[in-house]
């Protein structure tokens, strides 16, 4: 499972402040990889007054007064962060129980800097001058192969400036705040947190409560003034990148109620703006917090009941009635995303079809349905559903008991599926005495894997002619006494293979140098087209003039989950998008094949709510 990579920039300011690295730890403790950039201004009035040298100081021709930065002084300013300011956070997180990494960033060039120009200033006398000495400027280089290995080796990293200069010159000062963006960028960050100390950006100064929410590239200038400018600008250079990214107040970084979220693309309708911002939030699988955190509030916002319960799931949910229908989507992807973008009429982004598409239909269904006194609409976006704990569907399997249920997948608007191939596992290790593979008769391990996996590949296929097989990983390890080689077998069977049966016909071939381990053993699921849930799916077709497909799948879904005990609830799978278009680099929907399976799908939603009792 791939470690999500948070980029959080915290002011020296806030870093004085306990709760910021209890916020910190959390993140930590959900797997995640930590970068911290830290802000210096209170460390370096700490560091200069203790060795009694007074701040060198330039007036800009704007009025403004800024740090000036000559080459003498750079050493006090890297000596203030290494003596003051990185300590103090390396033995606050220490405390903590992480392992810790601090350097400036210039330390071993790190990140290395583009000097700025000469800059124009006001002498004392108020007489315009140019300073060419100042040593400040903006990062550009980052070395993200050590920064890797180091956020590999530690829990957290925590850089700050300067950073390195160019050809062996002195380093140069830079806006910690637009480090933290390039550095986001530079290692493909999965989130950016801008800390400060108001609740996100203000449209009004003088109003705590007057949070700008959301923002798209170029709103954020008109709000921002003094320090908050650099914030505006790192946050708009980090939208360049696939994090998502946001500003946020002291003591909610795990809260996005206070947040100013920052947008890289905007949705060409107000109807498509919840399916924008889901494709916009980064979430492979085991990095699912904070789109439940997201979508959990824009639930509670429109009157939903919603949580997120124990496994990670999003619950959310209206109505208390005893008939309940599921709404069963997912809110993980595979690894690797992209910055979402709308191009003409498509959103194109990891997610956008497998399956954010669907589960963003479920909740804006969820929203506006009309459920009866005895009637119940719960709509959860589960965990790891790309990985084969499917740890968010077992939790609801077990959890959460529905009458008959909708699994979110993409197949098309115009087609419904019935059923899904189940998954049959396995895992061969074969072992062979250590020694040299060019003596007489030597067989190697990958040689002995490689005809145990045909062996138990033709014994399985034997069993299920129609099951569909692949090798799909092997690795090597060579030990003193022996060499190893270990694959993964992967079969998709039709829901009437017999998995016992496939399970006897594998293990049949454990033997000393071989064995076998059964990772997955999951049941397919098919219904038939008479069901009352498929009923008034056809009709909803019916209404809207579409002739639709009836199709049963030959990858798997968290429906072969939930049928493991289930096994008299009525089941389908429906959501918007080309389900080729899964995983691959040309991920893509159409809004108008969205507003097809949204408004197809609240329709199914409402007729299966209005069935008669006895009927359903």
């Amino acid at each position: 499972m791939t470690r999500p990579l948070y980029v959080i920039k915290v002011g020296s300011a806030t870093l004085d402040r306990e709760t910021i690295h209890k916020e910190i730890a959390d993140i930590v403790a959900r797997g995640a990889r930590v970068l911290l950039v830290t802000g210096g201004a209170t460390g370096i009035e700490r560091h200069y007054a203790a060795i009694g040298r007074p701040m060198p100081q330039l007036r800009l021709a704007n009025g403004d007064s800024v740090r000036y930065c000559p080459p003498e002084e750079m050493a006090h300013l890297v000596d203030a962060y290494e003596r003051v300011t990185l300590p103090a956070v390396e033995q606050a997180l220490r405390t903590l129980g992480l392992s810790v990494f601090t350097a400036v960033a210039a330390r071993g060039g790190l990140v290395t800097g583009r000097a700025n120009r000469p800059l124009k200033a006001l002498s004392a006398e108020g007489r315009p001058l140019v300073v060419r000495d100042h040593r400040a400027g903006v990062p550009a280089d980052v070395d993200t192969v050590r920064l890797n290995a180091l956020l590999d080796a530690y829990d957290v990293v925590c850089l700050s400036p300067p950073v390195a200069g160019r050809a062996g010159e002195p380093p140069l000062n830079v806006d910690a705040d637009v480090l933290a963006a390039v550095l986001s960028n530079a290692l493909h960050a999965d989130h950016l947190r801008l800390v400060t100390g108001t609740p996100g950006l203000l449209t009004d100064p003088d109003d705590p409560r007057s949070t700008l929410c959301n923002a798209y590239p170029g709103d954020g200038a008109q709000y921002a003034g003094g320090r908050m400018r650099q914030k505006v600008r790192a946050a708009e250079i980090a939208l360049e990148g696939s994090a998502d990214v946001a500003v946020t107040g002291p003591h909610t970084m795990t809260e996005p109620a206070g947040w100013t979220r920052f947008w890289r693309t905007r949705e060409p309708a107000a109807d498509l703006s919840l399916l924008t911002r889901l494709v916009s939030v980064p979430s492979v699988s085991g990095d699912e917090a904070e789109l439940a955190s997201f979508l959990a509030e824009w639930c509670q916002e429109r009157g939903m009941r919603a949580r997120i319960d124990e496994a990670g799931n999003l619950v959310a949910t209206r109505g208390d009635g005893p008939r309940r229908l599921l709404l069963l989507g997912h809110l993980d992807t595979v690894p690797h995303h992209w910055p979402a973008e709308w191009r003409e009429d498509e959103l194109w982004g990891r997610g956008s079809v497998d399956a954010k598409g669907s589960l963003a239909t479920f909740l804006e269904v969820l929203a506006h349905a009309d459920i009866p006194e005895d009637g119940q609409l719960c709509a959860i976006g589960a965990v790891e559903e790309e990985i084969s704990s499917s740890k968010g569907a077992f939790h609801v399997r077990d959890h959460y008991p529905a009458d008959a249920v909708v699994i979110g997948e993409p197949s098309g608007a115009r087609t419904l599926t019935l059923g899904y191939y189940g998954l049959f596992k396995l895992q061969v290790t074969a072992s062979v005495p250590s020694g040299h593979s060019a003596g007489m008769d030597a067989v190697s391990a990958p040689d002995h894997l490689t005809a145990a996996l045909a062996e138990i590949r033709a014994s399985v296929l034997e069993q299920a002619p129609e099951a569909l097989s692949a090798v799909i990983d092997i690795s090597c390890a060579t030990g003193r006494e022996q060499h190893r080689a270990t694959g993964i077998l992967n079969f998709r069977v039709p829901p009437s293979a017999d998995l016992e049966a496939l399970r006897a016909a594998a293990l049949g071939h454990v033997r000393e140098g071989v064995g076998i381990e059964v990772l997955r053993a999951t049941p397919g699921y098919a219904g038939g087209r008479s069901g009352p849930l498929v009923k008034v799916f056809t009709r909803a077709f019916a209404d809207a003039g579409i002739r639709p497909r009836f199709v049963v799948k030959k990858g798997t879904s968290d429906m072969n989950t939930l049928a493991t005990t289930w096994h008299d609830v009525p089941m389908v799978a429906y959501g918007p998008g080309d389900s080729s278009l899964d995983h691959t680099d040309e991920e893509r929907i159409g809004g108008m094949e969205y507003r097809t399976a949204r408004s197809l799908l609240a329709d199914a939603v409402n007729r299966w709510f209005a069935l008669p009792e006895g009927s359903r």
